[in-house]
């Protein structure tokens, strides 16, 4: 159990920490998802390897017919559908098939860079611990926080922040930004060149 002061690690470290191929895909994820630093990153790979676990586990188990695995891989699916990792149909090999990128997408941090709330990653990271984000009526300051598949429509600016008024600069710029798409996106449609 350990003591509660001192809580345990929820990552591992890397086995061979000097392979270049790793280090620069790590790099890469790191920067796409605008990460504080790589142990954002090792705990999302915690995640995904204790759902892979999970999964391979309850494998062995349902080709048995166990009723108890049965159970936990219909909790396991689930918890994956709130998350909005798999659909309600899925199967023990979509749980295989998951990848770190799924996981990175519910973050708290990707939605509010999705949801055009920010121009950055870097940027919808630091609306969120400035208190600027609220999810359903709460203010949240978790940049890592897995967002679930009902709550992802009540992602808004807080009130009393500065950002919830339409005239603010950034607020202006993002609209600026989603109207350039709309009409690239437009001409990509006629064929027009840019």
């Amino acid at each position: 159990m350990g003591d509660q002061k001192f809580q345990r690690k929820r990552y591992s470290t890397p086995r061979h920490p000097w392979e270049k191929e790793r280090i620069d895909y790590e790099r890469q994820i790191v920067i796409k998802y605008g990460l504080k630093n790589k142990r954002e990153l090792w705990k999302a790979q915690a995640v995904l390897s204790s759902y892979r676990a999970q999964a391979r586990t309850l494998q062995a188990k349902v080709r048995y017919n166990d009723p108890v695995a049965e159970k936990q891989f219909q909790l396991l699916l689930k918890k994956l559908d709130r998350l909005s990792l798999l659909s309600e149909g899925a199967t023990l090999d979509d749980i295989l098939a998951l990848t770190l990128e799924n996981i990175l997408d519910r973050r708290l941090q990707t939605l509010v860079y999705q949801l055009n709330m920010a121009t950055t990653m870097k940027q919808a990271r630091q609306l969120i611990t400035h208190g600027h984000i609220k999810v359903g009526d709460h203010v949240v300051t978790i940049p890592s926080l897995e967002v679930e598949k009902g709550v992802e429509d009540t992602i808004t600016y807080n009130e009393k922040s500065p950002f919830s008024d339409d005239k603010h600069p950034i607020r202006l710029v993002l609209a600026g930004m989603k109207e350039n798409e709309g009409t690239e996106e437009e001409q990509k449609d006629k064929g027009e060149p840019q």
